[in-house]
């Protein structure tokens, strides 16, 4: 037998050309030795999991003479499987999902449950391909599958096959212990999700919303500040029931709306008007506590901010007592929607920082929305104009 090492590459060869000879060379992506060799003509190759040069050659000796098989510890390795797609879902469920909001992680178990059942937990995620995007579209707009067991608008859909999507970019670039990718490429890249072409926004009218301020008290004293809030800075119900009195100014009249808090992590200081400020001192009044506390308590637990399901509770109530008849999409981001709109005629920079909007896009896109009222004016100034 013999050995030779390759200075320039740093691999090295044992045994015999056509009858035992192996290799041993660094692998570019991870670093660690891989052992190559041919069995029954065909070229095989596998990585020994180390970066040890000594230990790397004192294997391909004993590998070249026979005294190890090809997982160099006396046993054939097998093939490794192809990861199945459940175990990708359990994977992307360990690692990813935990460091999103509660919102966004019960949604990743329900849709994960939801594609699984469609699929099935043994199907090779690699073997997707157009014919399932299709299958999955129509059964899911026809309500066959999914947790509601009811159809669904495209928008739902879409919303769907964004997270599908998000799991299998991940895998395609993540290893897994031994540097191979967990999937070699995303097999549904780059197909078309459907949109909905007139999506439901409901813009809160100026007449709802003094309704339902005028009920407000009925219902609960943080139901009225939630909602004098939610109108007066645009904000999400979910930023506005988590504030506490640290991130409020009432000498600089500004709200700090912090990251954790916010769905885009934007982190920024507005001001606030004379009724906002008015509802948080009636809120200091009854609730005055140290810089942490939170200026809209749950009920039960006055440590914790009020939860989002009370929240939603109260604003189904108020419509009642309003005598508000029940509409699909009016609720509290119909008064985020009713701020975009109201300041339609200010510059989209200035609008984007009162509302916490990272770009413009989304406020033309999905929040504003022009009136009647609206519209004849600019047909007047445009008259003047002319005239």
């Amino acid at each position: 037998m013999m050995a030779r090492t390759k200075r320039s590459r740093r691999s090295y060869g044992a045994g015999e050309w056509g009858r035992n000879r192996v290799r041993i060379f660094p692998d570019p992506k991870t670093g660690n030795f891989q052992i190559e060799w041919r069995e029954n003509g065909r070229r095989r190759a596998r990585s020994l999991g180390h970066r040890d040069w000594v230990r790397a050659k004192k294997q391909a000796d004993e590998f070249a003479a026979g005294f190890v098989g090809p997982d160099l510890n006396g046993k054939q390795e097998a093939e490794p499987e192809p990861l199945k797609l459940g175990e990708l879902f359990d994977i992307y469920g360990e690692e990813v999902t935990p460091t999103k909001g509660w919102k966004s992680r019960r949604y990743d178990r329900t849709a994960t449950r939801m594609f699984l059942r469609f699929f099935g937990r043994n199907r090779d995620p690699a073997t997707l391909s157009q014919r399932d995007w299709d299958r999955f579209i129509r059964e899911r707009r026809a309500g066959r599958i999914g947790p509601s067991g009811k159809p669904v608008s495209d928008r739902m859909v879409e919303y769907d096959l964004k997270f599908l999507i998000a799991v299998l970019n991940w895998a395609a670039r993540s290893r897994d212990d031994r540097g191979r990718l967990l999937l070699d490429r995303n097999p549904l890249k780059g197909l078309r999700k459907p949109t909905e072409k007139n999506p439901n926004r409901v813009v809160l009218t100026e007449e709802e919303y003094r309704a339902l301020l005028g009920v407000s008290g009925r219902v609960d004293w943080r139901f009225r500040v939630a909602l004098v809030l939610a109108h007066e800075t645009g904000h999400r119900i979910g930023a506005i029931r988590q504030l506490r009195w640290s991130d409020i100014s009432f000498e600089g009249g500004i709200i700090l709306w912090r990251a954790e808090h916010d769905k885009s992590g934007h982190e920024h200081v507005t001001p606030v008007t004379a009724e906002a400020l008015e509802v948080l001192e009636e809120a200091w009044r009854r609730n005055p506590g140290p810089g942490e506390a939170p200026v809209m308590p749950a009920p039960k637990s006055p440590s914790k901010c009020m939860g989002s399901a009370l929240a939603q509770g109260w604003w189904v109530r108020a419509e009642r007592l309003a005598g508000l008849e029940p509409k699909p999409g009016r609720g509290w981001h119909s008064l985020r929607r009713k701020f975009a709109s109201d300041l339609m005629d200010q510059p989209l920079k200035v609008l984007c920082e009162l509302g916490g909007w990272k770009t413009a896009k989304t406020v033309l896109q999905c929040y504003q929305k022009a009136d009647e009222g609206q519209l004849r004016k600019a047909l007047e100034a445009r008259r003047r104009s002319c005239g």
